[in-house]
């Protein structure tokens, strides 16, 4: 099969996208003060803005958070670091294709390793972040459970459902430029459609809007990590398992998009 064939030769490339891993985290944080420790701060500022907003102003209805803004802003750092990961992500990978236009016109290389760079940084800013969230999780009284072992099964179909994502905005924005421009209100309707500000618990059960919102695959991604960090029990292996199902079929159709249009990246970028 051609996808099998251009992932093997991926694959060979993967010295490659460390190497441009590390030079995109350098670059990002060059002739900064704090360096790398703005992966960690930048959403720590965003969690401080929104619990003065949701947790003192608002205030949270739903009592499963536990009392005090505190909870929840834990609960909200939860959701906070995975989010910035998929959009960082995204935003990046709508531009990556023309940022590297000379490269993809002078060197010959799959070109998917662009949108992988991006995804795999943004990644690995998020484990930066991560280990600042069990810190705080300690300090306030929730320390990880033995369920806090199931991360990785969670990051793994995040990661899939954001590259595939990634690859189906890169290509397509190479032909449509106004999907950057889309791409930003889109990302703050998603937002808000993701359990991240508020809990699916404060919501009824069989109200039409709780029904609405299962049908984002970000819904059960941010509810794995709340369920492993922040609850401390069991996913729910049925709405995750669906949701790698759905990450699949976006990656291959993602691929295929790609895979389609990638004749056209050096003329048009």
């Amino acid at each position: 099969m051609k996808l099998a064939a251009n992932l093997r030769e991926v694959y060979k490339h993967r010295l490659l996208i460390r190497t441009l891993v590390g030079r995109e985290l350098k670059a990002r944080y060059r002739g900064t003060v704090l360096g790398f420790f703005w992966s960690f701060f930048n959403p720590l500022l965003l969690m401080i803005v929104y619990t003065v907003v949701f947790g003192f102003i608002l205030k949270p209805r739903d009592p499963s958070l536990g009392e005090g803004p505190w909870m929840y802003a834990l609960y909200l750092f939860a959701g906070i670091l995975p989010w910035t990961w998929f959009s960082s992500s995204s935003n990046d990978s709508a531009n990556v294709l023309m940022i590297n236009g000379n490269l993809i016109k002078k060197i010959i290389f799959p070109a998917e390793i662009l949108p992988i760079v991006s995804v795999s940084s943004n990644f690995v800013n998020f484990l930066f972040g991560l280990p600042i969230l069990l810190i705080f999780l300690i300090v306030f009284g929730k320390p990880p459970t033995v369920y806090a072992l199931l991360l990785p099964v969670v990051m793994l179909v995040q990661y899939l459902f954001t590259l595939g994502f990634a690859l189906l905005l890169s290509a397509l924005t190479v032909h449509f430029r106004d999907i950057k421009d889309i791409l930003g209100n889109l990302l703050t309707f998603w937002f808000f459609s993701t359990p991240i500000v508020y809990s699916l618990g404060a919501l009824p059960e069989s109200s039409m809007l709780r029904k609405v919102l299962n049908f984002n695959p970000m819904t059960h991604i941010i509810a794995g990590y709340h369920d492993c960090l922040f609850f401390g029990r069991m996913p729910d292996w049925t709405k995750l398992g669906v949701t790698l199902a759905v990450s699949v079929v976006l990656f291959l159709i993602g691929y295929a998009v790609f895979d389609r249009l990638r004749d056209s990246f050096p003329e048009e970028v």
